[in-house]
Protein backbone atom coordinates (compact mmCIF):
# COMPACT_ATOMS: atom_id res chain seq x y z
CA UNK A 1 0.00 0.00 0.00
CA UNK A 2 2.70 2.31 1.08
CA UNK A 3 4.20 1.97 -2.46
CA UNK A 4 1.41 2.26 -4.41
CA UNK A 5 1.61 5.95 -2.59
CA UNK A 6 5.22 6.36 -3.30
CA UNK A 7 4.62 5.50 -6.81
CA UNK A 8 1.64 8.12 -6.96
CA UNK A 9 3.94 10.93 -4.83
CA UNK A 10 6.16 10.50 -7.62
CA UNK A 11 4.39 10.81 -11.08
CA UNK A 12 2.79 13.52 -9.42
CA UNK A 13 5.84 15.56 -8.55
CA UNK A 14 6.93 14.43 -12.10
CA UNK A 15 3.86 14.93 -13.44
CA UNK A 16 4.28 18.55 -12.13
CA UNK A 17 7.82 18.85 -13.36
CA UNK A 18 6.46 18.16 -17.44
CA UNK A 19 3.99 20.52 -17.41
CA UNK A 20 6.01 23.18 -16.18
CA UNK A 21 8.61 22.01 -18.36
CA UNK A 22 5.50 21.94 -21.11
CA UNK A 23 4.52 25.34 -20.07
CA UNK A 24 8.49 26.37 -20.63
CA UNK A 25 9.07 25.36 -24.05
CA UNK A 26 5.76 27.12 -25.18
CA UNK A 27 6.49 30.34 -23.54
CA UNK A 28 9.85 30.23 -24.94
CA UNK A 29 9.12 29.85 -28.34
CA UNK A 30 6.49 32.41 -28.14
CA UNK A 31 9.22 34.57 -26.64
CA UNK A 32 11.52 33.48 -29.61
CA UNK A 33 8.76 34.91 -32.00
CA UNK A 34 9.78 38.58 -30.57
CA UNK A 35 13.09 38.13 -30.33
CA UNK A 36 14.69 36.99 -33.52
CA UNK A 37 12.53 39.67 -35.51
CA UNK A 38 15.27 39.94 -37.77
CA UNK A 39 14.49 36.32 -39.15
CA UNK A 40 12.24 35.67 -42.15
CA UNK A 41 8.32 35.27 -40.61
CA UNK A 42 7.83 31.84 -42.38
CA UNK A 43 10.86 30.84 -39.97
CA UNK A 44 9.52 32.30 -37.17
CA UNK A 45 5.94 30.66 -37.20
CA UNK A 46 7.33 27.03 -38.21
CA UNK A 47 9.41 28.10 -34.94
CA UNK A 48 6.20 28.73 -32.65
CA UNK A 49 4.32 25.89 -34.50
CA UNK A 50 6.82 24.07 -33.87
CA UNK A 51 7.30 24.82 -29.86
CA UNK A 52 4.01 24.22 -29.42
CA UNK A 53 4.01 20.91 -30.77
CA UNK A 54 6.85 19.88 -28.71
CA UNK A 55 4.97 21.39 -25.86
CA UNK A 56 1.61 19.47 -26.37
CA UNK A 57 4.21 16.37 -26.87
CA UNK A 58 5.88 16.86 -23.64
CA UNK A 59 1.73 17.32 -21.89
CA UNK A 60 0.89 14.56 -23.06
CA UNK A 61 2.90 12.47 -21.50
CA UNK A 62 1.69 13.63 -18.10
CA UNK A 63 -1.77 12.09 -16.36
CA UNK A 64 -3.21 15.41 -16.84
CA UNK A 65 -2.74 15.60 -20.37
CA UNK A 66 -3.83 12.32 -21.28
CA UNK A 67 -7.26 12.87 -19.60
CA UNK A 68 -7.34 16.14 -21.42
CA UNK A 69 -6.59 14.73 -25.02
CA UNK A 70 -8.94 11.90 -23.76
CA UNK A 71 -11.92 13.89 -23.10
CA UNK A 72 -11.41 15.82 -26.61
CA UNK A 73 -11.39 12.73 -28.52
CA UNK A 74 -14.90 11.83 -26.74
CA UNK A 75 -16.20 15.00 -27.79
CA UNK A 76 -15.10 15.01 -31.15
CA UNK A 77 -17.14 11.45 -30.80
CA UNK A 78 -20.27 13.09 -29.42
CA UNK A 79 -19.78 15.77 -32.14
CA UNK A 80 -20.02 12.62 -35.04
CA UNK A 81 -23.12 11.55 -33.36
CA UNK A 82 -24.98 15.41 -33.66
CA UNK A 83 -28.29 15.27 -36.51
CA UNK A 84 -26.90 18.44 -38.00
CA UNK A 85 -29.63 20.26 -39.46
CA UNK A 86 -29.89 20.01 -43.56
CA UNK A 87 -29.07 23.70 -45.52
CA UNK A 88 -32.83 24.10 -46.40
CA UNK A 89 -34.10 23.67 -42.68
CA UNK A 90 -31.00 26.05 -41.53
CA UNK A 91 -32.13 29.03 -43.86
CA UNK A 92 -35.77 28.68 -43.11
CA UNK A 93 -34.89 28.67 -39.49
CA UNK A 94 -32.48 31.75 -39.94
CA UNK A 95 -35.37 33.55 -42.00
CA UNK A 96 -37.69 32.91 -39.31
CA UNK A 97 -35.07 34.08 -36.92
CA UNK A 98 -34.94 38.07 -39.00
CA UNK A 99 -38.70 38.11 -39.46
CA UNK A 100 -39.17 37.69 -35.48
CA UNK A 101 -36.32 39.99 -34.62
CA UNK A 102 -37.99 42.60 -37.11
CA UNK A 103 -41.33 42.27 -35.80
CA UNK A 104 -40.39 42.68 -31.87
CA UNK A 105 -37.90 45.62 -32.87
CA UNK A 106 -41.50 47.44 -34.76
CA UNK A 107 -43.29 46.40 -31.44
CA UNK A 108 -40.72 47.72 -29.01
CA UNK A 109 -40.63 50.87 -31.12
CA UNK A 110 -44.33 51.15 -30.77
CA UNK A 111 -43.70 50.73 -27.25
CA UNK A 112 -41.30 53.49 -26.69
CA UNK A 113 -43.56 56.15 -28.79
CA UNK A 114 -46.77 55.18 -26.89
CA UNK A 115 -44.49 55.56 -23.50
CA UNK A 116 -42.86 59.10 -25.10
CA UNK A 117 -46.00 60.12 -25.98
CA UNK A 118 -47.57 59.65 -22.10
CA UNK A 119 -44.36 61.00 -20.68
CA UNK A 120 -45.32 64.01 -22.82
CA UNK A 121 -48.92 64.20 -21.96
CA UNK A 122 -48.47 63.92 -18.02
CA UNK A 123 -45.59 66.42 -17.94
CA UNK A 124 -47.10 69.02 -19.65
CA UNK A 125 -45.21 68.82 -22.47
CA UNK A 126 -47.06 67.56 -25.19
CA UNK A 127 -49.96 69.90 -27.31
Amino acid sequence: MSKEIENQESSSSLDTVKILLSLAVLIGSVVGYYVFQEMHPVVRVLGVVAGAAISMFILYQTSVGKSWFQYLTLAKREVRQVVWPTRPETVQMTLIVFVVVILIGIFLWLVDMFFLWAVKLLTGQGG
